[in-house]
């Protein structure tokens, strides 16, 4: 996990998320959803269908398009990262935590796109792993962590990312360590204090005072999947 609660993903996919809690929640008549509020401290509201059972089965029907459309590209982006991105699992090693007081980064790859330059720039798309110092892999865009094959969907850019990450990939400096701030492109090592990461705060299979470490690959925001015709009307007739 590199976000606060919540890995990041596009408005779009955090829509069809919801929805598909409501359709695993509800009936056929009546649907209910716990709706994402903010990353930071979810809250819930249950809202009560308007669809009538023909819509509702339309409306499974558009969704499972949808989310065809959403894996199609996810598979075409895998296809064309997953093999520079495989190389750098070998980079996960065992690490002395102690050691790790400060940020670090490292670049393995210099971009040839733009520039992170600053702290709220989140206009990227990434793939990344991120692990303990055990060598433990808590999350990473790898279908599978121990024997990757494929890449899943890349996350999206958010200022909700942990604070050793906006740090890590844009420009900054550290007691006087100067580094440029990450290219499209570019992948790069970060290593990351507890203080920068989730602090005396456990997160999922992150113990509290944990520091970090991470391979990002930065890409361009790939194109909005689009709704297929007439989901988003049957999602606004829902009420939600």
């Amino acid at each position: 996990m590199i976000v606060n609660e919540e890995r990041k993903t596009s408005p779009k996919q955090r829509i069809i998320i919801i929805l598909i809690a409501i359709l695993m929640l509800g009936s056929t008549f009546a649907l209910y959803a716990g709706i994402v509020l903010n990353y930071q401290n979810a809250d819930t509201s249950t809202t009560k269908s308007n669809l009538t059972d023909e819509e509702t089965q339309r409306f499974q029907e558009l969704l499972a398009e949808y989310q065809s459309r959403v894996d199609e590209q996810a598979a075409e982006l895998s296809g064309k990262y997953f093999n520079t991105f495989k190389q750098y699992r070998s980079r996960v090693k065992a690490f002395n935590a102690a050691d790790v007081t400060e940020l670090k980064v490292t670049d393995l790859k210099v971009g040839t796109g733009r520039e992170i330059t600053e702290l709220d720039d989140v206009d990227y798309a990434a793939y990344y792993i991120g692990w303990l110092s055990d060598e433990k892999i808590f999350d990473s865009s790898f279908d599978d962590a121990s024997n990757p094959t494929a890449l899943v969907e890349p996350i999206y850019g958010s200022t909700n990312m942990i604070q050793g990450w906006l740090e890590g990939i844009a420009k900054g400096t550290e007691e006087g360590f100067i580094w440029d701030g990450m290219r499209i492109g570019g992948v790069r090592e970060i290593t990351i204090p507890s203080v920068l990461g989730y602090g005396s705060t456990d997160q999922g299979d992150i113990p509290a005072n944990s520091p970090l470490k991470f391979i990002v690959m930065l890409i361009e925001t790939p194109p909005e999947v689009e709704y297929p015709e007439g989901l988003e009307e049957l999602y606004t007739k829902m009420g939600l």
